[in-house]
């Protein structure tokens, strides 16, 4: 789940290169220039995979592009257990953690188009006992993260109760007791709290087992035939090994009960899985079109604020592309599933290793490599930066935030203040709008106080929090 923190055998398809001889056509030609390309491609995504398997960084890891009916490259790195020297083999397993609220989500939507849950309906409908505290917590607030609840992965005694297999009520009571990290609607905090709720409703409307509705209703339509839900004491075929990471090495990852990732992280699959369910979400096999619209729409906040996240699903553009994606962390495994609608590209990354090296940053190389650089944009706008400056606080994830602005000639930087925080310099990108990477800083004036810039609501696409001038 986001924020817990593989070569043996290469299937990859080629472009074949035409014989050579007197009678070569230039169709044919173009055919051998088509396949140097294909193999200089192959070699930069074996690269980008290598280089962290080769400085210590990551055990093993499992990467699927395919492009439209092309696949590009389906391969398996470095190990799959270290202890045995075991290499990662074709179709290895890896425990997805947060890749999972998307399969959650589109179950959640195929309930809603049987007429069994509406989501504009309160949690309690669906589960009478859940203490709202006199708040009306619409559905669709679980499925953006946007409901308020405190997510239990933020929560001290989280780290009690994960080591145990005790009932899921038992977690529900823990977190419901605690006070809400704003009003639903008000903001957007990544929530995994929400999506164990999720679960409880699947399981509540359709009167199976989360897993069981999971595997009939999506895996099996999606040809996903290495999937399953994860568990820490069944033999599972081709399931790799996990790992963490100190300060110096790897090491065995810690222990989690597969009762508590539940809905919001405990799926496992190969990368070759998740590339069928990409084709067939967005294919249309999972969900009919309006279903399918509404989990890649993303909603609004209650001032009309406009997220970056749909139901379970990042949205928000990557590497200047449209893009529907979400990562996945979880006790020795970091995976990202990141998919190209205008383009039809697959590119999913999974490690079996919780550490320094990030799938994410991986597939976007690799979703460079395969497309090319992004579109040009406008030059940004220009204009005095000075009045961005300042410390800023607010929400965040599991704690306050406060970020502290700075201006170097014509750059605006920024530091968190977290021990050890480095400062980042920003990139203007629009009128009162800077961004590092995917996260976009857009500064606001206060009503009544004409050209002052007050608040920044800082937009990471999986959080939207407003913070205010200290």
């Amino acid at each position: 789940m986001v924020g817990w923190y593989a070569r043996v055998m290469a299937v990859v398809a080629l472009f074949l290169a035409a014989c050579s001889g007197p009678g070569r056509t230039g169709a044919e030609s173009a055919g051998a220039g088509a396949s140097a390309e294909r193999d200089a491609l192959v070699a930069r995504i074996d690269s980008i995979l290598s280089a962290p398997i080769t400085a210590g960084q990551l055990a093993g890891a499992s990467i699927a592009v395919v492009r439209g009916s092309d696949t590009i490259a389906v391969q398996s790195f470095g190990s799959a257990n270290l202890e045995l020297g075991v290499p990662t083999p074709p179709r290895a397993v890896y425990e997805i953690g947060s890749v999972t609220k998307q399969f959650t989500a589109a179950a959640i939507l195929q309930l809603v188009e049987q007429g069994k849950i509406d989501l504009d309906a309160d949690v309690r409908t669906y589960l009478l006992d859940y203490d709202t505290r006199g708040r009306t917590i619409p559905v669709r607030r679980l499925l953006d993260h946007t409901s308020g609840i405190k997510g239990y992965t933020e929560i001290p005694e989280f780290g009690e109760i994960m080591v145990h297999d005790l009932p899921r009520d038992s977690l529900v009571r823990t977190f419901s007791r605690k006070p809400f990290d704003f009003e639903p609607g008000e903001e957007q905090i990544y929530n995994n709290s929400a999506f164990f709720l999720l679960g409880l409703i699947i399981e509540k409307v359709s009167g199976v087992p989360y897993e069981q509705y999971v595997k009939a209703n999506l895996f099996d339509r999606a040809g996903m035939a290495d999937s399953h839900y994860c568990s820490e004491t069944e033999i599972q075929k081709n399931k790799v090994a996990g790992y963490d990471t100190d300060s110096t090495r790897l090491v065995h990852k810690g222990y989690l009960d597969h009762t508590w990732p539940y809905a919001a992280g405990s799926l496992c699959a190969s990368a070759i899985d998740l590339v069928a369910w990409n084709q067939a979400l967005h294919g249309g096999r999972i969900l009919g079109p309006e279903a399918w619209r509404s989990m890649i729409t993303p909603d609004t906040l209650n001032d009309g604020t406009r997220l970056g996240y749909g139901k379970g699903i990042a949205v928000f553009d990557q590497i200047g592309r449209r893009a529907f994606h979400h990562g996945g962390g979880i006790n020795g495994f970091l995976s990202q599933n990141l998919y190209f609608p205008d383009d039809s590209l697959s590119v999913v990354v999974l490690y079996n290793t919780a550490g320094p090296a990030n799938p994410g940053e991986a597939a976007e190389a690799i979703a460079l490599a395969v497309l090319g650089p992004a579109p040009e944009r406008a030059p940004p706008p220009a204009g005095d930066i000075s009045p961005y400056t300042g410390t800023f606080t607010g929400r965040g994830r599991g704690r306050p935030t406060e970020l502290a602005f700075s201006s170097a000639g014509d750059t605006l930087k920024v530091r968190a203040a977290e021990p050890g925080d480095s400062v980042v310099a920003l990139e203007r990108v629009g009128e009162n709008v800077f961004a590092q990477r995917y996260t976009r800083f857009i500064f606001l004036g206060e009503p009544g106080e004409p050209g002052a810039v007050n608040a920044v609501r800082v937009d990471r696409g999986y959080g939207n929090n407003l913070l205010r001038r200290k």
